[in-house]
């Protein structure tokens, strides 16, 4: 059900293809699979699985705690709704290089179509905060080339994020980038870049695509995507966006409902239940019972 018509391998080569074009791919992140069909409707080409968000969402911080399990169950709730390509924050790949094999396996069979490991240590904290630890360079290659050799799909994308710059610096970043790409990841994700200079650092060593994370209040400069189109680089994520513009609303909203006794003051800051049916499909699902959808929407604005 759900209406949707691309199955997992089309999803696939739909990436891969919209990554040889060399033109910039948008993945804003979903935090439930409803916003993944807003992202798909809007038109945007993909969607992004945070496992910060994940984390958030289940009332934790971003440090490891979540598992395979519970990430990848969610990320199999997101992606089987959308006709567009999924990608999942792997974190540090669930384990050593024989549970990042299981890592792979996990997310394709699920219908991802792709993910990233990183570099740090586990337990492993947001990419964008201090005091992070990394493995070793070697440590990481076995990782990624575990990951490559457990994939059934060569367009199911394995993404190597390293979170070595704020750690070690940017020549070091350099040097483990180019050891990633040669032990065959497809995209490199390099965390926190201060600004243009550093983004185009990286874009100047290496031909494997790039991945830039747009997080806000971040360490990274907010660049726009003509900004990183002429950078060089290929695929985007606003990993947290719309957790942050959902709960900020929501917030808001409670306080002015405790405070007034009412919401008759915030409706306009709701969706309404109509933009809701459109938006889950709701007058599709009468071809297959008609006993489901049977009133008028008028009046239920």
């Amino acid at each position: 059900m759900y209406f949707v018509k691309n199955t997992p391998a089309e999803k696939r080569a739909q990436l891969n293809k919209k990554l040889k074009t060399g033109k910039l791919i948008r993945f804003p992140g979903a935090y439930s699979p409803i916003v993944a069909k807003l992202i798909e409707e809007i038109g945007y080409e993909g969607v992004y699985i945070s496992g910060a968000v994940m984390a958030n969402d289940l009332g934790m911080p971003d440090i490891g705690l979540t598992t395979l399990t519970e990430v990848s169950y969610r990320a199999e709730q997101i992606a089987r709704v959308t006709n567009l390509p999924s990608i999942v924050d792997a974190d540090t790949g669930f384990g050593e290089p024989l549970n990042c094999a299981r890592t792979i396996e996990t997310f394709e069979n699920f219908g991802i179509s792709g993910c990233h490991i990183e570099d740090q240590i586990n337990p492993k904290r947001c990419g964008h905060l201090d005091n992070k630890e990394v493995i070793s360079p070697n440590e990481m290659v076995k990782k990624i080339k575990s990951a490559v050799k457990a994939r059934k799909d060569r367009n199911f994308l394995i993404i190597a994020r390293t979170d070595a710059n704020a750690v070690e610096g940017i020549d070091k970043t350099i040097s483990r980038i180019k050891a990633y790409v040669d032990a065959g990841a497809d995209m490199i994700f390099p965390e926190a870049l201060k600004d243009e200079k550093e983004f185009e650092k990286i874009r100047k060593i290496t031909k494997a695509y790039l991945l830039a994370n747009m997080t806000e209040f971040g360490k990274s400069k907010l660049l726009s995507v003509k900004e990183l189109n002429n950078l060089g680089y290929n695929l985007v994520i606003y990993p947290v966006t719309t957790q942050r513009l959902a709960l900020k609303n929501v917030e808001d909203g409670l306080k002015q409902i405790f405070i007034e006794g009412h919401q008759n003051n915030v409706i306009d800051k709701m969706q309404t239940r109509k933009r809701l049916y459109e938006l889950v499909d709701y007058e599709k699902y009468n071809q297959f019972d008609s006993s489901i959808f049977n009133f008028s929407k008028k009046g239920h604005e």
